[in-house]
């Protein structure tokens, strides 16, 4: 056995016979990529319009809320699903799979919204927003990697989940999957159960907010420390109030800030343990170095340019930041639509309730502690 072992580890160090692969793709695969990218720019365009339609089409209606509520991440993968469906049946999924470049579109719209994270803003309420966010993202963190490894799921989904559940959503669950070299099926399981978890928080958190009597800072901080996506913590704090909604966005844009720390962490992780073999060399900074997610510099350099063009322009930068928050968007449309046509039925089946059950228990968890942590650190904080 251990000659057979030591006779294909030879054969598969050793060069291949036969011509080697052609370096240049044929007019065929661009044609093709091309098609497919059709496909994702128009369902990306279709995405925008409903997003735009859609409240105005159920206003005045008993749907009004709702619609208003739903946001691009949702109609993007609907439409993703719905393209990859019909590109499956009429078998053009493989030949156009080449335009789905989900891990591109997600990267260059995570380096953009660095622009919308303005350390300045941060600053005003550095205190009691940084203390929730290290307490809550450590602690969600841990908990939901302690809950994944008890039911037993793969150390990768097990980093995704965390990161989404602890601290942004889709965007820290790329990051972290660009730092564990997670599977797209996992990232796209992972999309799905933020997006099914996100949307009924938004008026879940501002009623019980109101139930429980609530300050609208206290209120702020535990929606914005709680609902996974930035667009769907405004929404939910536009609900609770002005005064809310700012606390919240602050909040969640620390949280955000914090990204790029969990990357560096999750990259050593997975290289010194998780990924390294019994008896290997311990990984130096050059491994370290290549296996880190680049983009997250991009990110952090995108908000210190944006806060120190606002600190120098002033108010009128914030046109500037706008039309850069707007293309942001573009790309997550982009991104969202090409894990919608990239989901294969077969891996999220086979995953099973498993994750459904991680991300639940993690999220009533995050309800509960960041709860606490609000009443404990915004208790009597006012913007004025």
């Amino acid at each position: 056995m251990a000659a057979d072992a030591n006779t294909r580890s030879a054969a598969e160090a050793a060069p291949t016979a036969g011509p080697p692969a052609p370096a240049v793709r044929d007019r065929n695969f661009w044609a093709w990529t091309a098609a497919g990218l059709l496909v994702v720019l128009l369902l990306a365009a279709l995405t925008r319009y409903l997003e735009q339609q859609v409240p105005e089409w159920a206003a005045g209606t008993a749907l009004e809320d709702i619609a208003a509520a739903i946001e691009y991440p949702v109609y993007a993968i609907v439409l993703g699903l719905l393209g990859n469906l019909v590109v499956t049946l009429t078998g053009l999924h493989d030949r156009i799979a080449a335009a789905f470049r989900t891990e591109f579109f997600i990267k260059t719209g995570l380096v953009l919204l660095g622009a919308s994270i303005n350390l300045a803003v941060i600053a005003s309420a550095a205190g009691p927003a940084i203390a929730q966010a290290l307490l809550l993202i450590s602690g969600v963190f841990l908990f939901t990697w302690w809950l994944a490894g008890r039911l037993g799921l793969d150390d990768k989904l097990r980093a995704l989940l965390a990161s989404a559940v602890s601290i942004c959503g889709v965007s820290a669950a790329i990051a972290a999957a660009g730092a564990v070299r997670a599977r797209r099926e996992q990232l796209a399981y992972t999309a799905s159960l933020v997006i099914v978890f996100a949307l009924p928080s938004i008026f879940l958190l501002p009623w019980l907010a109101d139930v429980l009597g609530l300050s609208p800072a206290v209120a702020g901080a535990w929606i914005g420390g709680n609902i996974d996506t930035t667009a769907a913590v405004t929404a939910a704090g536009a609900l609770a109030g002005e005064d809310a909604l700012q606390i919240a966005s602050i909040v969640k844009v620390t949280q955000n800030a914090l990204m790029g720390v969990v990357a560096v962490a999750l990259t050593a992780y997975f290289a010194l343990h998780v990924e390294r073999r019994p008896g290997s060399a311990r990984p130096g900074l050059g491994e370290l170095w290549r296996r880190f997610p680049k983009f997250v510099l991009g990110f952090v350099a995108a908000s210190v340019i944006a806060t120190w063009y606002l600190k120098v322009v002033g108010a009128d930068g914030k046109a500037t930041i706008s039309i850069v928050n707007d293309l942001r968007t573009w790309f997550f449309i982009l991104a969202f639509v090409s894990i919608g046509l990239e989901v294969r039925v077969a891996a999220l089946r086979q995953a099973g309730w498993r994750p459904i059950a991680v991300f639940g228990a993690a999220t009533v968890f995050n309800l509960v502690l960041a709860l606490g942590l609000a009443s404990l650190l915004f208790a009597g904080f006012s913007l004025s």
